[in-house]
């Protein structure tokens, strides 16, 4: 298969509904759809082989042109073709019910799972072409295709059941051909001031299928869906600079939180790759713990406690039991065994192999974890009004002496090398925090301590970890903090010890890690994780999130200029749609990696407040939503 016959991963957009997901392109063609579970594996899979793959298209069977949007401050798009016959509108949605017990929260709701898409005709007579192709199982399960006593076309494969009711048309049966699989199409004209429908039920296959949506119950759904989105956007409390664009990253992250139990995934897609043709490709339909402070944080500080708190929840009840027993990263209902599996059978994204699913990094040991959950528990007993149960409590107190035990030992460090373990500078940080925190906890609940013996012991060993980092962490000549003790490379995880506060914004190291890394890890503006051999073949592009962690620090130490103009660098690299995945190749301007990308949304909007209250630092008192994120993650935690 031809690599240009892949649209660029930017020009996909992105649906959810809290349970399902999918990923529309330019041509109103969705080429990836998971319906139940984020994790589920995909109906439609063309994103990762354009043969095998199979899609769902709406669009005009003559030439067009199309421009595309999300209606303001939701997750529906709208898609419009323009051909010599006429205009014609394309609306896709995940439909959403709003949960009546947990406001903002969408609610699973009958028939089954539901992708709806509504076609308007705007001018003229344009011809519409229906072409559904699905599959099973990754392509394993060729669909298996029968009508319904309603004239409904039901595809079947394994334990999964299609529903298809249109009215564009009979759908004809098209044999296994340049496809790759078997599907149907249909065509129907579609005039000015008409309004057609495809309604896509997903039902288990034992399940039984009712009825099919009328086109006034899509109606209704498509009205609630989009007032459910307003709403919803309507609670942000964010009012500072590129607002549309922290909203819109919200929307994403909000699209990312799995309804069923609040855990955030990464990346709705697996294997989309961070360099073409690479070996770089990984399933980001997971929660990491790395993310959830972060991810607490910006949800809270913009006005959405009640996700935080939801989140919280599913961290709390997730990690709980024995600390010994903590991983880097979690499936949506709290999986432990999330093991990698290579599908051989296709081509992936642009000859970009191998194709995953599952991820092998969950059982490495990463020692930063530590600090990530205690700096998310810290927050997390403050959003439940300091929730100090005495499980919870023991339990911090085992994550924080495990801590204590292995804080000297190597890790496979933030970037889950696969070269072998090493004493990573960032996963030491994390070592230091995971004690600056458990201190935090224990200043608000001094009774908690067993004795003045328990504090005395947590400050000797913060202090002793922080001794060792800027004695074996630090450039002897540039007082810049590097990637590992003892080494020469550097590493933009080093921002986050401006970021987590580990030195205050005056501190020449400060300076010198910013200047350097700006210096010998960008181009064009852009920053790579780092430089040097990871134990994989290939390269990468640079690394949004950390472009955006380069502009929080310069914001930190009062670069507030040049924190912007690196904002605007990454908003300029999102699609028309606002949309980002993980990395960005300033060379070729493309997007690379998992789309959309979380971690990098949640990048804009800790960006923008950090950039914020350093705005109004010698004006008006900063927004108290901003200030509070700084001080509960983005670098106004002082070195105690």
């Amino acid at each position: 298969m031809n690599a240009d016959e892949f649209p660029a991963i930017s020009d996909y957009a992105f649906l959810s509904d809290g349970h399902s997901l999918a990923l529309v392109g330019r041509d109103a063609s969705v080429e990836w759809a998971c319906f139940h579970r984020f994790d589920a594996a995909p109906v439609f899979a063309r994103v990762l082989d354009r043969g095998k793959g199979g899609h769902f298209r709406i669009a005009p069977t003559a030439p067009y042109t199309a421009d595309r949007r999300y209606l303001p401050d939701t997750n529906v798009l709208e898609t419009t073709f323009r051909t010599a016959d006429g205009v014609v509108t394309v609306t896709d949605c995940l439909p959403v019910h709003p949960d009546p017990e947990h406001p903002g929260r969408p609610a699973r709701r009958e028939p089954g799972h539901l992708l709806q898409r509504h076609v308007r005709g705007e001018s003229g007579a344009v011809e519409m072409t229906v072409e559904f192709f699905p599959t099973f199982d990754f392509g394993r399960s060729p669909a298996v295709f029968s009508l319904t006593d309603d004239g409904v076309l039901r595809a079947s494969g394994g334990d999964e059941a299609l529903y298809l009711h249109t009215d564009l048309g009979v759908l004809e049966p098209v044999a296994e051909g340049t496809t790759g699989c078997p599907g149907h199409v249909s065509r129907a004209v579609v005039t000015a001031g008409t309004e057609r429908f495809a309604a896509l039920v997903h039902l288990r296959a034992s399940q039984p299928f009712r009825k099919p949506p009328s086109s006034a119950e899509l109606d209704d759904r498509l009205a609630e869906t989009i007032a459910y989105w307003r709403a919803w956007a309507g609670r942000c409390t964010y009012d500072g600079a590129h607002r549309d664009a922290v909203v819109r990253s919200l929307l994403v992250i909000k699209g990312l939180i799995y309804a069923d139990t609040g855990a955030v995934i990464a990346a709705p897609t697996t294997s989309l790759p961070e360099e073409i043709g690479g070996e770089r490709n990984w399933d980001y339909r997971y929660t990491w713990l790395r993310d959830a402070s972060a991810m607490l944080a910006a949800l809270s500080g913009t006005g959405y406690q009640e996700e935080a708190r939801h989140f919280a929840d599913w961290l709390v009840t997730v990690t709980a039991g024995s600390a010994k027993g903590l991983q880097v990263m979690y499936g949506i209902n709290g999986e432990h065994a999330l093991d990698e599996e290579r599908l051989d059978h296709l081509e992936g994204y642009r000859g970009s192999r191998p194709v995953r699913v599952g991820n092998g990094a969950w059982d490495q040991f990463q020692l930063d974890v530590y600090g990530e959950l205690l700096t998310a528990l810290n927050f997390t007993m403050q959003l439940r009004g300091d929730d100090v149960r005495p499980e919870r409590v023991m339990f911090v107190y085992d994550v924080v002496e495990l801590a204590i035990a292995r804080w000297r030992e190597p890790d496979e460090g933030i970037w889950e090398f696969r070269s072998g373990r090493r004493h990573f500078v960032f996963s030491k940080l994390m070592a230091w925090l995971a004690l600056e925190s458990a201190l935090h906890m224990l200043d608000r609940h001094p009774h908690l301590a067993s004795g003045p013996e328990l504090r005395e012991r947590w400050v000797r060993v913060r202090d002793e970890i922080r001794a060792e980092i800027e004695e074996r962490g630090v450039d002897a000549e540039t007082g810049a903090f590097m990637q590992a003790f003892d080494s020469a490379a550097l590493d933009a995880s080093a921002l986050q010890l401006v970021l987590r506060g580990f030195v205050p914004p005056d501190d020449p190291k400060a300076a010198a890690t910013i200047d350097r890394i700006d210096a010998e890890l960008t181009r064009e503006g852009h920053v790579y994780r780092y430089k040097g051999a990871d134990g994989l073949t290939g390269e990468e592009g640079s690394f949004l999130f950390c472009t955006l962690w380069l502009a929080s620090s310069l914001a930190v130490v009062g670069r507030v200029e040049e924190a912007e103009r690196r904002l605007e660098l990454v908003l300029g690299c999102a699609s028309d749609l606002g949309l980002l995945a993980e990395e960005y190749d300033p060379v070729t301007r493309s997007q690379l990696g998992n789309y959309p990308q979380g971690f990098s949304h949640l990048g804009v909007i800790a960006t923008a407040l950090v950039i914020e209250v350093a705005k109004r630092q010698s004006g008006p008192r900063p927004s108290h939503v901003a200030e509070d994120y700084v001080d509960k993650l983005a670098g106004s935690r002082r070195p105690r």
